[in-house]
């Protein structure tokens, strides 16, 4: 097949054969889905969390909202050549072939359940703050249980109800956040802002220490790819609505950031365990702040889990129809969504909810948390390197030379940030997300055996 795009201009691999999708996302929806990924329950601390450094921690945002649009306009490249569900592993299969395709599947599957059990476990602080749940184990981990579980429902109803759930959810967090991050503006006090570089060391260890802490914070802007079999018009879809959440989802984390630097004061921030709610208090000059920013954090992390749970259904989804998951994971109920990837994501967590409460959250389940952004940058990697790979065998005379150029520089810029994602995750992060991503080596060698063999019984059948 020849295509006219220097990105497209050489033959994929054809993926087996899916069942007629149900496109139920428009624009509003997708976009909603992106943003709602990026925007969890991890900006609320956010602020606090980079203060140590001084504000050159608002320089790696935008660095790292440079390099989380160049991943989106990757991802929507990516997408017109493969408008179906799972692209992230569809990318790297179709360059490279099916063991770098499930690498990629695995290694985000991994990253979607651990990050959903952390998710579900970040929502009982808030909720303490509506009701006080008095340090009780139990109560917590019910807590938890039912912001996990909740979302879960919402996808077994199906696709439309996710987009439903994740548009709402959207909004009702967004317009606050945007709200403070734009009338706060006007009352910041730069005194407030402190040093630019408080950390002691050179800016630029600074900047990559700051950026180190903030790399959970924009995983999600793959989300409109993954789910790519159920947006209407994907090929264009899935660029608009990736560049468009990242970008939005980007501004209110600069901004907000930026009001609540300039509203609370540096030495106070540094200790913040609720920084928005800190920067309402001054704003308004009273202390219903907390509880207005609680209500906001439950409804952005729980729209937050019902999209990642789904991400966590639709990978393996499409690597199983491809006989590189298990077969379960390729069935899809009436809705639209493959319901044993829901049931396997929401279990897998349910086990990681009870070993914190049972275990204490300075053991296995604190490690795990760890390494989500190795094992969710491993497909970024391959991603980028499938494109990259695809423009190297473009064919010489389909190709445009500015499209070309700007393709290569989205390419280039998305495989850099994402090396750079994995190097600052830290040494113990990639020691740990490595042995995570060998031990689905085994996986992959009895699946592939598997559908060898039943592969040579066909032929054998077929030749009798």
């Amino acid at each position: 097949m020849t295509v006219p795009s220097p990105a497209e201009a050489a033959e994929p691999v054809e993926p087996a054969p899916a069942p007629p999708a149900r496109r139920t996302f428009g624009l509003a929806a997708a976009t909603a889905l992106v943003m709602g990924n990026i925007i969890g329950g991890g900006i609320f601390a956010l602020p606090a969390t980079v203060a140590p450094y001084g504000t050159v921690s608002l320089l790696a945002f935008v660095v790292l909202s440079v390099g989380a649009v160049a991943l989106a306009l990757l991802f929507g490249r990516l997408a017109r050549r493969s408008p179906v569900t799972g692209g992230l592993y569809v990318y790297p299969r179709d360059a490279f072939g099916e063991f770098a395709g499930f690498l990629s599947a695995w290694s985000y599957w991994t990253m979607c359940w651990v990050s959903i059990a952390a998710l579900a476990v970040a929502v009982v602080g808030y909720v303490d703050v509506l009701i006080p749940l008095h340090g009780n184990h139990a109560l917590e981990g019910i807590v938890a249980l039912a912001a996990l579980w909740l979302p879960a429902a919402a996808n077994f109803a199906g696709t439309r109800w996710v987009g439903a759930v994740q548009v709402v959810s959207t909004v009702l967090k967004f317009v606050p956040l945007l709200l403070l991050a734009t009338v706060g503006l006007f009352f910041v006090d730069t005194d407030n802002f402190g040093p630019f570089n408080a950390s002691g060391q050179s800016v630029s260890g600074a900047l990559a220490a700051s950026a180190a802490l903030l790399l959970y914070s924009f995983l999600g802007v793959e989300s409109a790819a993954v789910s790519a079999g159920e947006v209407r018009d994907p090929e264009r879809t899935v660029a608009r609505a990736s560049v468009l959440g990242t970008l939005a989802s980007a501004l209110v984390y600069l901004l907000g950031t930026v009001a609540v630097f300039g509203l609370v004061p540096h030495g106070r921030l540094v200790d913040s365990g609720a920084p928005f709610a800190d920067a309402v208090n001054a704003l308004t000059g009273s202390s219903w702040g907390g509880t207005a920013i609680a209500l906001v954090a439950v409804v952005s992390i729980t729209g937050c889990l019902n999209g990642w749970i789904l991400m966590a259904a639709q990978m393996p989804y499409a690597a199983a129809r491809d006989g590189l998951f298990p077969a379960p994971f390729a069935r899809v109920g009436k809705g639209g969504v493959p319901g044993f990837g829901v049931w396997a994501c929401a279990v897998l967590g349910t086990l990681l909810i009870a070993l914190n409460y049972t275990a204490g959250p300075d053991t296995t389940f604190r490690v795990l948390v760890l390494i989500t952004t190795f094992t969710g940058c491993v497909p970024y990697l391959l991603s980028a390197a499938a494109q990259l790979y695809w423009l190297a065998r473009g064919t010489r005379e389909r190709v445009r030379p500015a499209g070309l150029v700007r393709d290569l520089i989205v390419a280039v810029l998305s495989f850099g940030f994402s090396f750079w994602l994995i190097a600052g995750a830290g040494y113990a992060a990639v020691y740990q997300g490595v042995l995570f991503l060998f031990a689905g080596i085994p996986v992959y060698v009895w699946l592939r055996g598997r559908k060898d063999k039943a592969e040579a019984t066909d032929k054998a059948g077929a030749a009798a």
